[in-house]
């Protein structure tokens, strides 16, 4: 059976976008970024709802010419070649090896998990939501990082029902930034 692992960067207040939608906080020292590209190699497709698509499908395929960064340096020939799927009702296709889902979303990324698929779903709040209420997610890996940004799009969107899971790692890195490592608590 495959699992859905969410890796999501937030602020210490809770946050993944700043007020204006800014996303020029987070640190990705050389640690952290070992820790992301590890995971990369242990997935089979990276998930994303569009929105942070559209973010990723914008800097990724050049990357090299925007930055010198030594992650992004890194990261982005991993982004290009690895298997990519986006969940949206709106995006009818995309390049870059990519799938795009927009209809019957709970059944198709069920039916890839019972196929063996893993997949790591970057970032995003509203597709979290979805899949957190549908039981999908089997593990979140939250990336706390020390800045406060008192305002902005919240990681974990309003639920209906309370989400119960058991901590499994907990490690900070030499930036500051802290990872917690959560798997979704099963009934016994």
């Amino acid at each position: 059976m495959g699992k859905i692992t969410h890796f999501v960067a937030q602020s210490l207040d809770g946050f993944i976008e700043g007020p204006n939608g800014e996303f020029d906080w987070p640190v990705m020292d050389a640690e952290l970024s070992a820790y992301a590209r590890s995971l990369t190699a242990d997935c089979d497709a990276f998930l994303y709802g569009r929105k942070v698509w559209d973010g990723m499908s914008g800097y990724w395929p050049r990357a090299e010419v925007i930055s010198t960064d030594p992650h992004d340096l890194a990261f982005a020939p991993i982004w290009r070649r690895h298997p990519k799927i986006v969940v949206s009702r709106t995006l009818q296709k995309a390049d870059w090896n990519t799938r795009v889902i927009g209809e019957n979303v709970v059944e198709e990324l069920t039916a890839l998990k019972e196929s063996g698929t893993d997949m790591l779903m970057f970032g995003g709040s509203e597709l979290a939501a979805h899949l957190t209420e549908h039981g999908l997610i089997d593990e979140y890996q939250i990336t706390v990082h020390p800045t406060v940004l008192r305002g902005g799009r919240p990681a974990f969107q309003p639920a209906k029902e309370r989400v119960n899971v058991r901590l499994i790692e907990a490690r900070t890195f030499d930036s500051q930034v802290v990872l917690m490592r959560y798997a979704r608590a099963t009934a016994d």
